[in-house]
């Protein structure tokens, strides 16, 4: 299938790219045909090509469950491509299928050499994401407001069975909603550092260790030594503008990290903390 630079308009990414340019874009990418069943990434791999499907039919899958079906003419995991994050998908050929594809490192010199390419190109690409961060944050706050109504309304029945004569269920219905308000609670929910603010801690011998998430009330540390559930553990949460003394014991050892419940702070660094988890927030928000 010929695609002319025209086709490419229709294509958020390359708004506003004048077809000249998107003609020199197309002459760098090498045409690819993938045979049914042939996957062009799996999942957790990391990105080499930027790809535009221009024939026959391309499915993203999640753990097994097809997500989305790709028709032409669409990028194909352009914000991994051009970030380096990895793979959340893995995407396979349902019918036979043609793609336009360049490699990383050469789109990155294409955009060195044709810096007004690369300026809107990015630009456009900001917008997209700009606008799914939106998106994101209004269906992030639909599923709080529900937890926030569901929270309340288990804490008013489990109320109701407390305050009731006892039957044979009452001890049931209490023992199933205790461990889902508790759940619920705010200090449950981490946030997981960026790479701009990494955060760490830093044990008594010196040695420093990441920190994957945290909130208010938990922390979790990535390869915590000598780690057991119910040990009581103390450390300094090193973050770019702060430093901050903790404790607290292990509620859980996993491989992904060691989850520690914090004591209380004192108020200085309880104010500390909030800021810090502020800044990282932040990052996922859109003023």
């Amino acid at each position: 299938m010929t695609i002319r630079p025209a086709d490419l308009h229709a294509i958020p990414l390359f708004e506003g790219i004048t077809e000249t340019h998107l003609s020199e874009l197309l002459e760098a990418m090498e045409r690819v045909t993938l045979a049914p069943g042939s996957v062009l990434f799996e999942a957790g791999t990391e990105p080499h090509h930027f790809a535009l499907l221009v024939r026959g039919e391309i499915a993203l899958e999640q753990e097994g469950n097809v997500r989305f079906r790709l028709a032409p003419i669409a990028p194909i995991g352009e914000l991994g491509a051009l970030t380096g994050l990895y793979r959340n998908t893995r995407a396979v050929a349902t019918t036979e299928a043609e793609i336009l594809r360049i490699g990383v490192g050469a789109l990155m010199r294409f955009f060195e050499a044709h810096g007004d390419v690369a300026f809107p190109f990015y630009n456009n690409l900001l917008k997209i994401v700009a606008a799914k961060m939106h998106r994101d944050a209004t269906r992030l706050e639909e599923m709080r407001t529900n937890i926030i109504r569901t929270q309340k309304a288990m804490k008013e029945l489990r109320d109701h069975v407390l305050e009731a004569e006892e039957t044979p269920i009452s001890k049931t219905v209490c023992d199933t909603i205790e461990p889902l308000i508790e759940r619920n609670r705010r200090g449950h929910y981490m946030v997981t550092p960026a790479y701009a603010l990494s955060t760490s801690v830093r044990l008594d011998d010196g040695r420093l260790l990441p920190v994957s998430a945290m909130s208010e009330g938990f922390i979790k540390i990535v390869n915590l030594p000598d780690a057991a559930a119910n040990r009581e553990v103390s450390f300094v949460l090193v973050a770019p503008s702060d430093e901050i003394p903790m404790s607290g014991k292990i509620v859980q050892v996993a491989d992904d990290g060691v989850l520690v419940e914090l004591d209380l702070l004192i108020d200085e660094y309880a104010k500390k903390l909030q800021e810090h988890l502020t800044r990282v927030q932040m990052l996922d928000f859109v003023v």
